[in-house]
């Protein structure tokens, strides 16, 4: 592995000198909001967490007046960019008209209208506010639907921070290979109901099924799995799991919180062409706003509606969130993944150019508008693959970008928005090769 030289302590005191007001801020907040931030994964930041005044398009502001090319579109959901004109107009008209009725409104069925013509396995939705509750749903409706207590999911993929499913979410080397489910931290329930079994690895599940027959609910997974290094399904591995879950009379659940309106309008269901029973989908989906969405195929759906499992919430069906995925689904042609398709290949190939004429040894792994960076030489294919990745020049590589005006998330995510034209990657790519 190259031990090239990002000169990051003249970086790190450069940013500091740059952003005192950020810097200031994170102290302040610290007095009064539990670790200055709220969520843990901000925390992680260097030199400290920045904090942003506004975003347009592709940029965001900071405090300071330092403007940055953003490639972590807050953690995902901002598929149009910055504030765009279309979500900041839905927003506008719908403001004066009330924030929240905890009641029907129009929006509602001209979402759902949108929804179901867009994903494959969308009969009828169902609406919540965020990732996490909207997988919760989900399992509950496959254990009712099924009566039993277990699912099965895979090592590296995240599906929200509740205690029964934030297990085996990137475990160490030598946490690695067991069934049983473990912790992330603290606190957490010991019992979560989960099984788990290795991504791309037809064994592993065979060997789920088998210690625990007519046990399993579900099977759920990311169909691209992009909270730990963004590794696309082999070919035929999503099929597979849709035969097995049929065989054993489980349902199939896609977790498409990122993959939904990032690889296709109809998530990584339409992408790969595999339909699953149920799926979840959040971020991207509400253009910036907190909505999440429960889309599947009628005899499931029907338990919601019939009333026989509970799905509640007061903010569920929120207007101005539902003003705003009305937006989103409405902008987002077929013209708009062209270009993110086109415009991530070529991002993902000058970075590897870039960085490989430094004698950093890299590779890239995803799909369109969602890729992961890794510093190592082979390409990985399962979470464990990804542990050989060189954190450290990585995170040198961040701070230089940061240095350099670019964004991007400290896991190794790269998004794309339809905002980042032709011109933005270029730019981005003219800085990585100044580094």
């Amino acid at each position: 592995m190259s031990q090239y030289n990002f000169q990051v302590a003249a970086r790190e005191a450069r940013i500091r000198a740059n952003t005192p007001g950020s810097l200031g801020a994170y102290e302040r907040s610290q007095k009064s909001l539990a670790g200055g931030v709220s969520t843990a994964l901000r925390r992680s930041a260097k030199p400290y967490p920045m904090f942003y005044s506004h975003g347009e398009g592709a940029w965001i502001t900071d405090v300071d007046g330092n403007k940055f090319i953003d490639y972590t579109l807050a953690w995902g959901p901002l598929i149009l960019g910055h504030a765009p004109a279309a979500v900041n107009e839905a927003l506008a008209a719908q403001l004066t008209k009330g924030h929240t009725f905890g009641a029907q409104h129009a929006l509602e069925y001209e979402a759902a209208e949108l929804l179901c013509e867009a994903i494959p396995c969308a009969d009828k939705v169902a609406f919540a506010n965020s990732g996490t509750e909207i997988v919760q749903v989900a399992l509950r409706l496959a254990r009712a639907v099924t009566g039993r207590m277990l699912y099965l999911k895979f090592e590296g993929h995240y599906h929200g921070w509740d205690d029964s499913v934030l297990v085996s979410y990137k475990p160490g080397a030598n946490d690695c290979g067991s069934m049983t489910p473990i912790p992330v931290g603290t606190g957490q329930r010991p019992w979560s109901g989960a099984v788990v079994a290795r991504w791309n690895d037809r064994a592993s599940v065979d060997a789920a099924f088998a210690a625990h027959p007519r046990e399993i609910s579900a099977i759920i997974c990311e169909p691209m799995l992009c909270n730990s290094g963004c590794l696309p399904p082999a070919d035929g591995f999503l099929a597979y799991l849709r035969e097995k879950a049929t065989a054993e009379g489980a349902l199939l659940i896609f977790d498409e919180v990122i993959t939904g309106f990032r690889l296709a309008l109809g998530g990584g269901q339409a992408y790969y062409g595999v339909t699953p029973d149920v799926a979840t989908f959040a971020k991207a989906c509400g253009g910036g706003l907190p909505v999440s969405v429960l889309a599947g195929r009628d005899e499931y759906m029907s338990w919601i509606a019939e009333g026989r499992m509970v799905h509640a919430g007061t903010l569920n069906g929120n207007p101005l969130g539902l003003a705003a995925t009305v937006a989103t689904l409405q902008t987002l042609t077929p013209a708009v993944y062209e270009q993110l398709d086109r415009l991530g290949r070529q991002l993902r190939s000058g970075l590897e150019e870039a960085l490989r004429a430094k004698g950093i040894s890299m590779v890239t792994t995803g799909e369109g508008a969602v890729f992961q960076v890794h510093f190592q030489p082979e390409i990985p294919h399962e979470y464990r693959d990804t542990l050989a990745t060189d954190k450290a020049l990585y995170a040198d590589f961040l701070m230089a970008m940061l240095d350099a005006g670019v964004l991007a998330l400290p896991d190794g995510r790269w998004y794309l928005s339809a905002a980042h034209g032709a011109e933005v990657v270029e730019e981005t790519l003219r800085r990585v090769r100044g580094l």
